[in-house]
């Protein structure tokens, strides 16, 4: 049975018709029929779900950061809607459209089938848009093929809308970039439900303390331990899985500038161009003399060389690109056999003395020596065809090398150890006058090349030294 009754509307409400009339052809009557089938579904998707507005805005905030279970983003969504790009704007639109979000979405593609490049474009609630965008890039990056998937390049939010970007890529880099923009605490909130004791302590240590604890790996904390600077770092190994000599300067510094602040180590590290600026609450000058070294050691290990100086509360770490390339003019003399290393050897160590107005100039010193010490074994090892180091094939190398170097020294066997003995240098000792700026950097180049062949399995001992007072320069190893 038709009923026909007369109802009266002002101009905003037929403006607000409009796009219902246009749908249904100009008929005013399916027009209002459709708005009240869709208050219908409205009203009913509300008494089902039966969630206060206040609790639900609660909710989709703390959400926010996780992704959608796959068990649930499964029930959401039919996968096979993965096949046409219209159909999947369709049935966002349709879905959240009865639940009564007030929300548009709309897909760009340039192929509805497979496509390789998606403009997701969601305009309405901030929180509702934003949940919908993170369960929508899911979908396409999840359920994309093997072969052709889809990896998010771009989420720009705006007022009252959000824009997402797709293309495709590799599987790992299109899960990776899900979790990057909409997944941020997804891991984190999943690492500590599964150890909640564990993380409820270490967090409430944190704020007793009032974050002056710090956390470092156990192989780092070990070598402070045994007085030993340590020559890497295993946290940012593991946060690049790579190892740091393949790490880009510009990334090892923002590295060292997460890891040192996370952990608590520095309360915070500036980075002006190459140079870096820790700032700390240390006391112990030792303790800020030891820092110094494992920060310099540490970028060193990364391939360049930095010179170091303290304040009260902070440590400046100032590129030294110059004595690298210094270096390796070293280095590349001592691949001709004929050519005159000592003198070069001296000629750099004048260049160093210029420094001397640095404060903590011993650490340039030490970097240097150590580089120029891995650099010997290197060449050696390359020239001499060299697959495992010994104390043998060490002691033939540095033979070589002394003998090259104009410098007098001999090897004796004690025991299981080697003592290796100095008689004469002329590189420290120029004429009568002895240069400890020279004689430091030449020690700290044994130590290098000791630690390039055997790494920590090597005890150095020293028994004399010339900065002692004493007459030779001699050392005890022992692997």
């Amino acid at each position: 049975m038709i009923f026909t009754r007369h109802i009266s509307l002002n101009n905003d409400y037929v403006e607000k018709m409009k796009p219902f009339v246009e749908k249904n052809e100009g008929s005013f009557s399916a027009a209002i029929r459709e708005l009240i089938d869709h208050a219908g579904k409205y009203n009913s998707a509300r008494n089902s779900t039966a969630i206060d507005s206040t609790l639900f805005k609660w909710m989709l905030n703390e959400i926010d950061g996780k992704l959608v279970p796959d068990t649930v983003l499964d029930e959401i969504i039919d996968t096979r809607l993965i096949n046409s790009m219209g159909e999947l704007e369709e049935y966002f639109n349709k879905k959240f459209g009865e639940l009564g979000w007030d929300i548009n979405v709309a897909l760009k593609y340039d192929n509805n089938l497979s496509p390789s490049e998606v403009l997701i474009e969601i305009s309405g609630n901030p929180q509702k848009i934003k949940f919908i965008a993170c369960m929508l890039s899911q979908f396409l990056v999840k359920k994309s093929p093997e072969h052709t998937p889809l990896k998010v390049i771009s989420v720009i939010n705006f007022d009252r809308s959000i824009k997402v970007e797709l293309a495709r890529s590799n599987k790992e880099e299109a899960i990776d970039s899900v979790i990057k923009f909409f997944g941020g605490l997804d891991e984190v909130i999943k690492t500590v439900k599964t150890r909640p004791d564990f993380w409820k302590s270490i967090i409430n240590r944190h704020l007793l303390s009032n974050y002056n604890m710090v956390t470092i790996h156990k192989n780092y904390f070990e070598e402070v331990l045994a007085d030993k600077v340590p020559a890497g770092e295993t946290t940012i190994e593991n946060l690049v899985r790579k190892p740091i000599e393949e790490i880009p300067l510009k990334d090892m510094l923002s590295l060292i500038k997460d890891v040192y602040e996370t952990s608590r180590i520095a309360d915070r590290v500036e980075i002006d161009r190459d140079n870096l600026i820790l700032f700390h609450n240390y006391r112990n000058k030792e303790a800020i003399d030891k820092l110094k070294k494992i920060l310099v050691t540490l970028l060193e290990t990364n391939g360049h060389l930095y010179d170091a100086k303290s304040t009260a509360n902070m440590i400046v770490l100032t590129h030294r690109p110059e004595i690298g390339i210094k270096v390796n003019e070293i280095v590349n003399n001592l691949k001709t056999s004929n050519s005159r290393v000592d003198q070069e050897l001296i000629v750099f160590m004048a260049f160093l003395k210029g420094l001397k107005d640095i404060p903590d100039i011993p650490l340039s010193l030490v970097s240097l020596g150590r580089r120029i010490g891995k650099s010997l074994m290197e060449e050696y090892e390359t020239e001499n065809n060299i697959k495992n180091w010994d104390m043998e094939t060490f002691r033939k190398a540095f033979e070589i090398i002394d003998l090259k170097l104009h410098r007098e020294s001999e090897w004796r066997i004690e025991g299981k150890a080697l003592l290796y003995t100095i008689n004469k240098c002329n590189i420290a000792m120029q004429g009568n006058t002895f240069d400890s700026y020279v004689c430091r950097a030449a020690r700290e180049t044994f130590k290098g090349a000791l630690n390039y062949a055997f790494g920590n399995r090597a005890e150095l001992e020293i028994k004399k030294l010339l900065t002692h007072g004493d007459k030779i320069c001699e050392v005890l190893i022992q692997v």
